[in-house]
This record gives structure tokens, sequence and C-alpha cells, in this order.
């Protein structure tokens, strides 16, 4: 927990400006990211980020600071920020600070830890060619997340990256039986409300952390939550030896709190307006997440897509981090083809005949080609109808339209407003329901059949009993 040292190190504020904070020292200055704290029931917090002279720092708040004002004395703490870890967090909602959101008790007992950590030595990191089985056909086939990798679900607002992200919270733990920690960058305090219920209503509660950093909260705080899930994560990783699933949502969020704090500190803005420290900000993020002989961090990160713009810097920025990219579509969301990934774009460093077989590289590169096809048709379709095109590419239209209705797949965190069970589907399913589309053996059932389910048998099963009640009417 939290403790002051034995003699203090007491600064006054000597000017406020919104979040930033100007404090004097006459005994010591506070080191670089130390924790400093003024003296009140409701405490603001704020950090050092800039030494100004030799007896002034300079930091940003990461609470609110009504009420402060010049003159107030600030307390070093003498360490930087610090979150518990351990047990004791599973199963529990915390804020950056590490104080419960779900009304439990304090967690004041556990082992504490500060948030800024050294990355893992690169000596002790270890290359996988593992691939992290999901359930989701559509990232297992187009884009296998590497165990121990870092994979991104980019996309535009209301295409579905959460609802992966709850998706893959389940099978995880449910198949799995890793660690889940949620990292929730900037999330509205309803999505925040919504995820808690929906992990609790699938029973996997007792295994996952969630930590948020509020959209309402200052951007100090939010900047800092993604270190301290960070630090959560090398706990179950390097002490309790067990696999770790990360899921951040949403990183465009951290960019932009970075953002705000260079503003806020009178930084010169880089382009579009973002901060000239972007690259080095996400990089001290994302190279904490790594493998090691004790175990794997595996992180699935959304990040939102201004304007579905994938040059933007803050995507640009990130794309170099991922070994996965799943790219989410606009177009297919409005068909209801969900979860709406882009077949064409998501790609994986794990898809090579090397690490996934040559049965997969096949398949996918087969599935990759006759949806590339298809699209090169849609416009000559829309002038002049499927008729009119040769026996071949008819051929190819028909397998391609059933693939995309293949690759949907109904959610087990969407049953309860669908009222559709969800489906985990294994990649030998997977690959089975492609080849057997691409050797027409469906040729003749409705692509409709083929929408939500899980394997492809139960496209058949669904022909059959159709048939049978015809002729029973009949």
């Amino acid at each position: 927990m939290n403790t002051q040292t034995k003699h203090p190190n007491i600064g006054t504020i000597v000017s406020i400006r919104g979040s930033v904070v100007d404090a004097e020292f006459d005994q010591q200055l506070p080191d670089l990211l130390a924790e400093l704290r003024t003296d009140a029931p409701e405490p603001v917090i704020v950090e050092v980020l800039e030494h100004r002279d030799e007896h002034t720092v300079r930091g940003v708040a990461l609470t609110p600071t009504r009420g402060l004002a010049r003159g107030d004395l600030l307390c070093d703490q003498g360490h930087g920020l610090q979150i518990p870890i351990g047990k004791d967090v599973l199963g529990r909602v915390l804020d950056v600070f590490g104080q419960p959101l779900d009304d439990g008790e304090p967690l004041d007992r556990a082992q504490w830890r500060p948030i800024h950590q050294p990355p893992v030595p690169l000596i002790r990191r270890r290359a996988s060619n593992v691939s992290f089985e999901t359930g989701i056909k559509a990232i297992d086939l187009l884009a296998p997340i590497e165990q121990g990798g870092k994979a991104g679900l980019l996309g535009g607002a209301g295409v579905g990256k959460t609802v992966l992200i709850k998706e893959l919270i389940h099978n995880m733990i449910g198949e799995q039986q890793g660690v889940s920690i949620f990292c929730g960058i900037g999330e509205r305090i309803r999505e925040a409300a919504e995820m808690y219920d929906d992990i609790r209503q699938v029973g996997v509660l007792e295994n996952t952390v969630l930590l948020f950093g509020q959209m309402n909260e200052p951007p100090g705080a939010r900047f800092r939550t993604g270190q301290a899930a960070l630090t959560i994560a090398e706990y179950f990783r390097e002490e309790a030896r067990r696999d770790v699933l990360l899921l951040i949502d949403n990183v465009f969020r951290f960019v932009q709190a970075g953002s705000e704090i260079s503003g806020l500190l009178g930084q010169i803005p880089s382009r579009l307006g973002y901060q000239p420290t972007l690259s080095s900000d996400l990089a001290d993020l994302e190279e904490r997440i790594c493998s090691t002989d004790a175990g794997a961090i595996t992180s699935v990160q959304a990040i939102y897509v201004p304007a579905d713009d994938l040059t933007d810097p803050a995507v640009v920025h990130t794309f170099t981090h991922l070994s996965a990219t799943i790219i989410l579509s606009r177009d297919r969301a409005s068909r209801g083809l969900y979860p709406a990934v882009q077949p064409l774009r998501s790609t994986s460093k794990m898809l090579t005949p090397v690490v996934v077989g040559e049965r997969h590289y096949h398949v996918a590169r087969q599935v990759r080609e006759t949806l590339a096809s298809y699209e090169e048709l849609r416009d000559v379709i829309a002038m002049l109808g499927v008729e009119e095109l040769s026996d071949e590419d008819q051929l190819t239209v028909n397998r391609a339209r059933r693939l995309e209705r293949f690759l949907t797949q109904p959610f087990h965190t969407t049953e309860h407003f669908t009222g559709q069970p969800g489906k985990t589907v294994t990649l030998e399913d997977t690959l089975d329901g492609c080849e057997r589309i691409l050797d027409d053996e469906f040729h003749d059932i409705s692509e409709q059949r083929l929408m939500m389910i899980g394997r492809i048998d139960e496209a058949l099963a669904e022909d059959k009993e159709s048939s049978d009640q015809q002729e029973e009417k009949a």
C-alpha cells in the first residue's frame, strides 16, 4: 500500500493550470515519475514529469484539481504510482490507483508494485511459433493470433470491436484456463458497466481482472491505465506462471490521452495534432508485452480508426508493434456479416506454411483468392447481373457468397439479446467447412443455411429438417 517516507519531503504549490501543477521543494527534488499527494480526505495525486529548475517540478494531476490552490502542500511519496497485484485482484474491478470500483473490500493487504517497470531483457524473451486458437472462424483461418503476440482489432465506431473482445475473454478462460485482464482506456461508464455485467453473466469473472480509466477522468489517469494493467499481467506471467490474455480497449484513447497531456505541457504538436512523443509513448506500452520461459502475455488490442482512415498516424505507429492485424469492415457490418472481419485486409505473420502447416495455409489462400475474385466481379454483377458472367465466374461467386456467410458466427456473449446460442468452432472444423465449400459440395444449398452457424454440418442438418417439414406439408 502507498506509504509516506520516514522524513517526508514537502513541497508547496506555486502554479495550477488545469491539470498541470508546479511545486517548489526546498529539501530535494522528487524523482521523475514520483507520486505526490496533498494531505486531504480526498487527496489530489500528481505525477512528476519535468524538473523545471533546481527547486521546481512540474507534474500532471491524475485526479481532479478542483479545490486545489497555490500555497497548498504536496508530499513526495518516495515512489511512483503503484497498483495491487496477486490473487486478491482476480474477480475485481479497479481504477488506475488500485481502488475498487465494485463495492468490494479494499485491497490494503495486497502486495503493491510500481506501475513503471522496465521491459523484459532481450535474452529472456521467447519467440513463439504457436498460434492461439480463439474459436472464432474468421480470425483462426485468416489472421491467426500468435501466443505471446500482439493482435490489433482495427475499425471505426460501431463495427464490433468490443463484442469481439468480450468473446475472446469468454473463450480464453472457458477453453484455455488462463487469466484475462481487461484494460479499459477512455471507456464510457455505460460500457464499463455493460462489460462487467456481461463477464459476470457468462461465469468467468473469478479469473478476470478489470481495470478502467474512464472517459470522465483526467488524461493523466487514462494515460497510466495501460501500464497499471501490464504490471498485473507481468505478475501472473512471472510469479504465478500462468498464461495471460491482455485485452486493451482502446489504444487510440491511450494515444489521445497522451496528446492531451502533451498539449497541457505546452509541447509543440506533430502531424495532425498528435504529441511529438507518439512513437516512444506507444513503445513504452507495447514493448512490455512479450513471452518468457515463465509464461506468455497474449494481447488483443482494439484500435479505433478515426474516420475509417488507416493512414492516421496513431494507427500507423501501432501497426509496427502488431503480429496480427484484424480489420473490421463497416461494409460487412452493414450487411449483417458478424464478426465483420475484412478477409482481404486482415493479416498475420503466423500465416505461413512453416508455422500453421500446408493445409491451413493452402485453404486460407484459396479463400482469399475466391473472395478477391468476387470483389472484382461485384461491379459487373451490379450493372449486368450474375447471369451475364461466364460459368466459371458464376461458380466463383457461388463459392464466395457461401464462404462469406460461413465465416459468420453467433457469439456466447451476445446470446442474451440475440436468443441464438453461441458457437465455439475448432480450427479443424473451420478448415473442413471451407474445403467443402471450395469443392462445391454446398453449391445447391441456400447460402442462408450457412449464415450464423458453427460447424458446416449444421447447414446440412437444417436443410434436411426443412425438407422433412415440406414433405409433411405435402
